[in-house]
């Protein structure tokens, strides 16, 4: 599964940054006009809430669990976050997450 996660956090990285990256070549970080878009009508906004719900679920999820299990550098997932989004967030953990449950088992082992 750790590569399954690798990828799709290459997928969740490239694919909201090919729509971001054209708005900001053509109109700059315009925040204003960016919030404008983001909520223009029904539909988009709730496309919009849904991903800041599950930002803030992704945060307290990442900062529980990397104290659980004592998963370190999740810095990276918090980055990833912000500059990419939950697409890039959520299975960035997963893959590290997978990648510490297994060291513990094998150091189980």
């Amino acid at each position: 599964m750790k590569y399954v996660y690798l990828l799709l956090c290459i997928a969740g990285t490239l694919l909201p940054l090919s729509q971001f990256f054209p708005f900001v070549t053509q109109y700059g970080l315009n925040v204003n006009l960016f919030f404008s878009q983001l909520f223009a009508n029904r539909i988009s906004s709730f496309f919009a809430m849904d991903v800041l719900v599950s930002a803030v679920v992704m945060i307290i999820f990442i900062a529980y669990e990397s104290r659980r299990l004592n998963i370190s550098n999740t810095w990276i997932c918090y980055a990833g976050l912000v500059f990419a989004g939950v697409s890039c967030a959520l299975p960035l953990f997963l893959f590290m997450r997978e990648n510490r449950l297994r060291s513990e088992i094998q150091n189980q082992r």
